[in-house]
């Protein structure tokens, strides 16, 4: 976390100096590409040539790990909830049936397993691109480079606040773990089962939502102080020209889209299945 208390890390590459609104468009495309396809290949790809632009914006998996393994273990219960509940969706889409397990006339294939796997694969191909763009925008270049291109300065700015108390949340809910721990609460895994610890953690929720909503009106009435909204415009410390790498990025970009998109139609039309 940088020092003023957000999640951008100030590193020297190339991707950071790429205009905040246009990093913003790409994670529109980037997103909008993943979702046009049910192919785990087409995942795999998107989720390496992420994980590769985070290596050159310089942004270490340390710093990214508390996420990567929050997605992970979202992907691991939305598998398990979707195999429990439509255990033969992945048969359908395929039209072929391999059960592997048979609970009480329900059968689990083999088909269902791997749409899990590649629906899990579709959320880890997103998860590369919104840490680049978390870790390497500044929030107040952000909102600066969204009024820029015509979005309102107060959408804007709730954006950039909502960007900064990303960590402020974040630490707010170490700080009330610690004291329901102080209490006895288990949340290690050493200390109680996995279900023990995610029903603790639901104990957690409530008194973090409480606090946020707090937080909000502390926010508001500083800004209703301070007559934020009375002008139709505003003027920002922090903005940037368009450079040429922006521009760069934005062929590629529209690239990215064009292919996708020839892919989805011609090639890669429907849900991949290689047991076949």
């Amino acid at each position: 976390m940088s020092r003023a208390g957000t999640l951008y890390l100030d590193k020297d590459s190339a991707i950071h100096s790429i205009d905040g609104s246009i990093k913003f468009l790409l994670l529109l495309v980037w997103t909008a590409s993943v979702f046009l396809f049910n192919d785990f290949r087409v995942f795999l790809t998107f989720f390496v040539v992420g994980m590769t632009l985070l290596s050159i914006a310089k942004i270490s998996f340390k710093s990214i790990k508390p996420l990567f393994q929050f997605i992970v273990i979202f992907t691991i219960l939305n598998s398990i909830f979707l195999i429990v509940i439509t255990p033969e969706y992945g048969s359908t889409l395929t039209g072929t049936s391999k059960a592997l397990l048979t609970i009480k006339g329900i059968t689990l294939s083999l088909e269902t397993i791997w749409f899990a796997l590649t629906l899990s694969m579709k959320y880890l191909a997103v998860f590369p691109i919104m840490m680049l763009f978390i870790f390497t925008t500044h929030p107040s270049k952000f909102a600066s480079s969204l009024n820029k291109i015509g979005v309102s300065y107060k959408v804007a700015y709730a954006i950039n606040i909502a960007l900064r108390y990303i960590p402020d949340v974040r630490d707010e809910f170490k700080n009330i773990m610690h004291a329901q721990e102080a209490r006895g609460v288990a949340f290690r895994k050493e200390d109680a089962n996995i279900l023990t610890r995610l029903r603790n953690y639901n104990t957690i929720l409530f008194p973090l939502v409480l606090s946020s909503l707090n937080r909000v009106e502390v926010i508001s009435n500083a800004m209703d102080l301070r007559g934020f909204g009375n002008k139709s415009k505003r003027t920002w410390y922090s903005s940037q020209k368009y450079g040429i790498i922006d521009f760069i990025s934005i062929v590629l970009m529209i690239g990215l889209l064009i292919l996708s998109i020839y892919l989805k139609i011609y090639v890669l039309k429907g849900f991949w299945y290689p047991f076949n």
